[in-house]
């Protein structure tokens, strides 16, 4: 997420209440999180593990629970709780805003687009030309739309990312001020439910096509030419690279990437990054001629068994 303006460290300090180390004037263009951020923004880490990986990112800006080294050319915000801080950040540059009408008048609408009745349009959103949005659809506000984009009944675009801080009292979320990016030519199915970034974008890329019923998770990005098969649900911050084929009933891990052109079958867990250009099936992933040689193996064992009985 990058700011309006460009703000100073004392500034952002202020917003927070917290203490500094580095310049009164050094500048902060915005925030994000540690897979996605770039010079300039602020990123947030609460737990000494990931101290190393937050300080050596590419954030100018380190929002952090202990007072350590500043690496050079860097910032850093001492705060006694960073989820919270960062939240508070959130909340002050893309606050909640109340829509005032079923389609926002801050929407913008391209010229032979067709919006069927009961449509939810919410705040900044733009959409393209020539486009088909059937009933029921929710958009939630800041979301981005192509040309010649299909929106079948019930899809949720912009829900929030299921990100959550367990604490003693219960879990505290993460307040997610990004968006969902859908570029040229993309069809999502009915019931199909896309999170928005945390601070970043859920990007779907052109012509990809979603059947009924898959869940994007948040900062998650689709290639071009996707073609994603019904109930799939997909974690926050994975990579599906161009022209992949995903088929019914797939759940993935975060944080993992998929190749391009790479086939995985029916009711495969993805636990980790496959190469593009392979099919692959089963839990834990595999290549899929390997998997369905295991299961051959399989099926034998019970008349191994019995000739070893014999």
């Amino acid at each position: 997420m990058r700011f309006p303006i460009t703000y100073t460290l004392k500034q952002i300090s202020e917003i927070i209440d917290s203490k500094y180390v580095g310049d009164d004037d050094f500048s902060v263009l915005g925030m994000n999180e540690i897979h996605v951020v770039k010079k300039g923004e602020i990123v947030f880490v609460d737990h000494p593990k990931y101290y190393d990986k937050a300080l050596n990112c590419d954030a100018s800006v380190v929002l952090i629970n202990k007072e350590v080294n500043c690496p050079k050319g860097k910032a850093l915000l001492i705060s006694n709780d960073p989820f919270r801080d960062f939240n508070k950040l959130t909340k002050f540059f893309k606050p909640f805003e109340k829509a005032n009408n079923s389609i926002a008048d801050s929407a913008k609408i391209g010229k032979n687009t067709i919006i069927q009745p009961n449509v939810f349009i919410g705040n900044n959103v733009s959409v393209g030309d020539n486009c088909l949005i059937h009933s029921n659809v929710s958009i939630y506000d800041n979301c981005v739309i192509g040309n010649n984009v299909i929106l079948q009944a019930g899809c949720v675009l912009g829900s929030d990312a299921f990100y959550y801080k367990n604490r003693p009292e219960g879990f505290d979320k993460l307040i997610s001020g990004g968006r969902v990016v859908l570029e040229d030519n993309v069809e999502i199915g009915a019931l199909c439910t896309i999170d928005k970034g945390v601070t970043g974008d859920t990007t779907i890329k052109k012509g990809s096509k979603l059947d009924n019923q898959v869940h994007v998770g948040h900062d998650t990005m689709i290639g071009e030419k996707c073609l994603i098969a019904s109930q799939t649900g997909i974690a926050g911050c994975v990579v599906i690279e161009d022209e992949v084929t995903i088929w019914g009933q797939v759940g993935t891990n975060s944080g993992i990437t998929i190749g391009k052109g790479a086939v995985i079958m029916g009711q495969t867990g993805v636990t980790k990054s496959v190469a593009g250009g392979k099919s692959y099936f089963g839990t834990p992933i595999e290549e899929s001629r390997e998997k369905l040689k295991q299961l051959a193996y399989v099926k034998k064992i019970p008349s191994i068994l019995k000739k070893l009985e014999e």
